[in-house]
């Protein structure tokens, strides 16, 4: 379907206040499920609902009818948590307010009582939950029995396959933040039932079973519409999967990722010309992007997403025009540490150097003060022709989930840390090719002399500086082992201005407290 279309489809909705002994139910409307499931049509709106809530925090937009509850709507966001999770508590990113304990990510002293980390959680499972709801009503049983026959059958079995793709895209992301979190599917009962927990090496197997399974039941690469999944999708949460196996089971499945990321390169996808493009409103015409997350501002209205991924770094001195907005919200801003990854932090020689440093102070000496440190000029809500997008409050911008040049940087990473299947040569080359776009020509071009065990810290930094503010950041750092440990200081880590190491429990985010409090079958995170 096209961006201005899929996403925004919804025909029913599910409210979740906690997501603990009722996670497996059938969403409840004025709908049931003999009017929804009525048709291949209402089979495809409601695979929207699913995919919708990535980006979308209710039914109506930018708030009201909300799909969890016990947290204001905005901040519900799938996208908007997830990015807060991965980038806050790193050197990528800080922000300046004191909206509940939202500054504790970056110091580092969350808790389990955290109402942002419930609200992931939350999230998380509400997906899992629609679309176990989902797969359970396109079962072959079900169709027969609607009388769903022929090619609208087979198409329905499509949409199952994205489905269960979305379910374990979500599951992985419970996999990456809680490591052992509740676990349910659709062959689990209806109704008052606790789920149990499961352990990350499960997940793990899990979520692999299911995207092999899934595998040949997708579009082949650039075969569905926009901001649908097809095989490549498939491809990249293995590779990243496999990357971060020494992190998630104690194994190490380089050989893996590179075999995945070699599938995505070998697509018929493109780098985009200019790294910019990638990050503006009509970003959905590039040849880079392999899954996005959709929004629209006239048809997709939420304070999360890329709403609040244009708004909240604009601030000080910056113009509002310049970003295709109404308003700034003065919050998001990075640290030295990142600055630093630029040997020219002006964006003359590296153009992926996009600092807002007019009116700005490098150096952070209250988080609570926008001025304190640089912004990033990276997410517009202008199109590449200069245009604004269709709306100055709700921005048109794409956020490009996975992207070619991510599989350029796993395939490059697997090779160095000695995965077989791959070479250097072909790892410098995927890196020159993305240094190439950024400095306009070979000047930033690299050897391989340069690219090897004892100088993978480069991987990290170039990591860094290709994929900045991509919701990136936490994986990367803790498979590097930089995340909790002092190898790797950065302002306010662990709360300190220089920084401090903290304890390595915080590589996991802990399981809600009030999940623990409701389930008897969840064990909490060690360390929490």
């Amino acid at each position: 379907m096209n961006k201005k279309y899929f996403i925004w489809v919804a025909l029913f909705s599910v409210l979740i206040v906690s997501c603990t002994k009722d996670l497996n139910r059938t969403p409840s409307s004025g709908l049931t499920s003999e009017t929804l499931y009525n048709s291949e049509a209402g089979y495809k709106s409601s695979l929207a609902k699913i995919y919708g809530g990535f980006a979308l925090t209710g039914n109506e937009g930018p708030a009201g009818s909300g799909d969890l509850g016990g947290i204001d709507e905005g901040f519900s966001s799938y996208l908007r948590n997830y990015w807060n999770m991965q980038e806050l508590p790193t050197d990528e990113a800080v922000i300046g307010w004191n909206d509940a304990t939202i500054k504790d990510f970056h110091y580092m002293t969350w808790t389990p009582s955290d109402v942002f980390i419930r609200a992931m959680y939350s999230r998380i499972f509400y997906e899992i939950t629609l679309a176990n709801a989902f797969i359970r009503e396109s079962a072959d049983d079900k169709l027969s029995t609607r009388g769903i026959t022929g090619a609208d059958a087979t198409k329905v079995k499509g949409y199952q396959a994205e489905a269960r793709f979305l379910r374990a895209l979500s599951y992985w992301h419970a996999l990456d933040l809680f490591g052992n979190p509740t676990f349910v599917t659709e062959k689990d009962p209806i109704g008052a039932f606790l789920p149990p927990q499961t352990q990350r090496a499960d997940l793990f197997n899990y979520i692999e079973s299911e995207l092999k399974a899934v595998e040949s039941l997708l579009p082949d690469p650039k075969q569905n519409e926009y901001a649908r999944a097809d095989k490549a999708a498939v491809w990249m949460v293995l590779a990243n999967l496999y990357l971060n196996a020494k992190v998630y089971v104690g194994t190490d499945r380089n050989t893996d990722a590179i075999t995945y990321s070699s599938k995505v390169i070998a697509a018929p996808y493109t780098l985009e010309p200019k790294y910019e493009n990638l990050f503006l409103a009509d970003n959905n015409k590039s040849n880079e992007i392999i899954f996005a997350v959709a929004f629209d501002g006239t048809k997709t209205r939420t304070w999360g997403g890329t709403t609040y991924l244009v708004h909240a770094p604009v601030g000080g001195d910056m113009s509002v025009n310049d970003f295709g907005l109404d308003f700034g919200w003065g919050g998001l801003r990075t640290t030295k540490a990142f600055v630093q990854k630029f040997a020219d932090p002006s964006g003359a020689t590296d153009k992926r150097a996009m600092f807002q440093t007019a009116g700005q102070n490098i150096e952070i000496t209250d988080i609570s003060d926008f001025r304190n440190g640089y912004s990033i000029r990276k997410w517009k809500n202008k199109t590449s022709t200069g245009a604004n997008g269709s709306s100055l409050t709700w921005v048109d911008t794409d956020f490009p989930m996975f992207r070619l040049a991510e599989a350029y940087l796993i395939y490059a990473e697997a090779v160095v840390r000695g995965g077989s299947g791959g070479n250097i040569a072909q790892a410098v080359t995927y890196i020159n090719n993305l240094r190439q776009r950024a400095y306009g020509n070979t000047s930033g071009n690299i050897s391989s002399s340069q690219l090897n065990l004892a100088n993978l810290d480069f991987i990290l930094d170039e990591r860094a500086r290709e994929l900045q503010w991509e919701g990136k950041r936490r994986t990367d750092l803790i498979r590097f082992d930089k995340f909790t440990t002092a190898s790797y200081l950065w302002p306010w880590k662990g709360g300190v201005s220089g920084g401090v190491a903290v304890s390595s429990a915080r590589n996991l985010y802990p399981i809600p407290s009030a999940e623990i409090n409701t389930n008897p079958n969840l064990i909490q995170n060690p360390g929490y």
